[in-house]
């Protein structure tokens, strides 16, 4: 399957650097823009589109798909990572309010989360079954995912089967990342992300 993971176009929480996660915000202006600019940098030929079933990225998708040939299938596997009570904060904000998660570094442990969030394991596991799932239905096809920053993040750790650039490498709103997946996703075992 050849899969392309597109990252909604940005909203305002993008804007202002503030955690989004699981809060359904709408996009902004640049975000609209960004999602037209997007229909030039897929393939003429897609099979299937799914997409999370968060607003940004429902949008992003309507955007690109506007001639309505192909059907959006939402797929809740592709949501973004619910951080919890982060969500809505700045970094500053939340190292304010919850000093004693913030110490712990706790976005970036692998079983930890923040108060009412997913943990990055939670979010891998719930990632390589969707992926699985799409690969199931969808194996020798072309696939465009319109999701988000972290999803993508985890989608590349896990076909590339390497967490090494995990924290540094973003995939920007409005921007695609390329890759072939030719078997079964299987989850990363041994992890260690202390």
């Amino acid at each position: 399957m050849q899969l392309y993971v597109v990252r909604h176009g940005e909203t305002e929480a993008n804007a202002k650097g503030r955690y989004q996660g699981s809060l359904d915000a709408q996009l902004n202006e640049n975000g609209v823009v960004q999602a037209m600019v997007l229909r030039t940098k897929l393939p003429a030929h897609i099979d299937s589109v799914v997409a999370s079933p968060l607003r940004r990225a429902q949008q992003t998708a309507r955007i690109i798909f506007v001639d309505g040939l192909l059907t959006v299938r939402t797929l809740d596997a592709f949501r973004e990572r619910s951080v919890g009570v982060f969500e809505g904060l700045t970094q500053h904000e939340a190292r304010e309010r919850y000093p004693e998660l913030w110490v712990q570094n706790i976005t970036r442990r692998w079983a930890l989360a923040p108060t009412d969030g997913e943990s990055i394991e939670q979010v891998f596991e719930r990632i390589r079954a969707g992926l699985n799932e799409l690969l199931a239905a969808n194996a020798h096809q072309v696939v465009v995912l319109v999701a988000h920053g972290f999803v993508a993040k985890v989608i590349r750790a896990l076909v590339r089967r390497d967490l090494s650039d995990f924290f540094d490498w973003q995939l920007r709103n409005g921007e695609v990342l390329s890759l072939q997946i030719d078997a079964k996703v299987v989850a990363l075992c041994g992890v260690d992300m202390r």
